[in-house]
């Protein structure tokens, strides 16, 4: 128990904390998108700029002990994710099938398109944890108790969900205007669509298509609500029970095609 009581590290949270709440949520808007900031974001940036090895702010001893209190963190975000589930029943029964379906392609698509890239570019076990979802928080407490938060999946499903963080709303919002702009897509469709499992992406793209789409603001906001609601209960098991199983099954018999080797491994194989 001593390990994690650092209370240097502890110190540092709360105030970062407070500075991120303190900032609150910020959004603006960029042409036809609008972009929404969230406190998440600051305490991010401000936690990486205090990590950096050459400030010596932290040592490393207390950065592995911050790795830790992270997993249980993530047990922690489960729980509350779970009394989610029984108020929201009725909610989702009402959403329909359609906004369950929606779901595929937050899983089918990071594997079938990501696993392969992630391969060919030289990723090892990372590739599983960055690829068998979109990476969002019930997808990291995932991997985290699976895996371990140092594992070199939690490696990988953390740098994925870092880059969402930070790029994540303005790629979506951007995304959201240039698919609204082609005219081929229903407002409520996309607005389906935006529900990807994060609060910050999701109101990204409701803004960018409310924007554009300011009569039906409203439905926007709701469909994009429910298909986040089911992304984060409905996807969390699917990624359980199929996406993670079925990543690690494609990592298994493409690794060897796809991956690349090192002149260590070469040598050991001849």
């Amino acid at each position: 128990m001593k390990k994690f009581l650092n209370f240097k590290i502890q110190l540092f949270v709360l105030i970062l904390v407070c500075i991120a709440e303190f900032i609150g949520t910020k959004s603006f808007t960029v042409g036809y998108g609008a972009i929404a900031l969230f406190p998440m974001l600051y305490a991010l940036i401000m936690g990486a700029v205090i990590s950096f090895p050459s400030l010596k702010i932290l040592t490393t001893k207390q950065m592995n002990v911050a790795a830790n209190i992270l997993g249980i963190a993530f047990m922690l975000f489960v729980v509350k994710l779970g009394t989610m589930m029984g108020p929201s029943l009725p909610q989702l029964m009402e959403a329909g099938l359609s906004l369950t379906l929606q779901e595929l392609g937050h899983f089918l698509g990071t594997i079938v398109f990501g696993l392969p890239i992630a391969l060919w570019i030289g990723m090892k076990r990372e590739a599983v944890g960055s690829t068998f979802s979109i990476d969002r928080e019930p997808n990291l407490a995932i991997i985290a108790e699976k895996y371990g938060a140092d594992s070199p999946e939690g490696r990988g499903a953390l740098g994925v969900y870092i880059c969402g963080t930070l790029f994540g709303a303005v790629y979506l919002s951007v995304l959201a205007s240039f698919l609204a702009s082609t005219g081929f897509f229903h407002p409520i469709s996309l607005a389906m669509g935006a529900g990807v499992g994060s609060g910050s992406m999701m109101a990204a793209m409701v803004g960018a298509l409310s924007v554009i789409f300011p009569n039906s603001s409203n439905d926007i906001a709701i469909f994009a609500g429910a298909a986040n609601l089911i992304t984060t209960i409905v996807g969390t098991y699917i990624c359980i029970f199929f996406s993670l199983p079925f990543t690690n099954f494609l990592y298994k018999h493409l690794e060897p095609v796809l991956g690349r080797r090192s002149k260590k491994d070469k040598t050991m194989n001849v």
